[in-house]
C-alpha cells in the first residue's frame, strides 16, 4: 500500500534583488514533506512536482545555494512560479 505522503519535497527561496542564486530553504520525507507541501498550499505557493528536480534538490543541504549545474531546470521552475503569480495578481 502506498503512503499517503509525498516521499519529498524540498522549498526554495529567491529574491533577485538579494539572492546570487536560489537557496533551499526546507526539506523532508514522508510526514515532514506532507507538512511542506501543506504549508506552502496555505500561504499560496506554487508547487511544482519534479521527482528528478526533487531528487537533486534533496541532496543539498538547507540555505544551501542550487548549483550552477542544474541552473535551467531551476530557471524553468522560475518561470513555472511567475507565471503562476502573474495569474493571480490582480491586474
Amino acid at each position: 500500500m502506498d503512503s499517503p505522503y509525498p516521499k519529498k519535497a524540498v522549498a526554495l527561496k529567491y529574491d533577485r534583488k538579494t539572492d546570487s542564486s536560489p537557496k533551499v530553504t526546507a526539506k523532508g520525507q514522508g510526514k515532514v514533506a506532507r507538512k511542506i507541501i501543506e504549508l506552502a498550499q496555505k500561504h499560496g505557493v506554487p508547487l511544482k512536482d519534479d521527482p528528478d528536480l526533487i531528487e537533486v534538490l534533496s541532496a543539498l543541504d538547507i540555505d544551501e545555494e542550487i548549483p550552477s549545474e542544474i541552473y535551467v531546470a531551476v530557471a524553468e521552475l522560475l518561470a513555472f512560479v511567475y507565471s503562476m503569480n502573474s495569474r493571480r495578481s490582480p491586474k
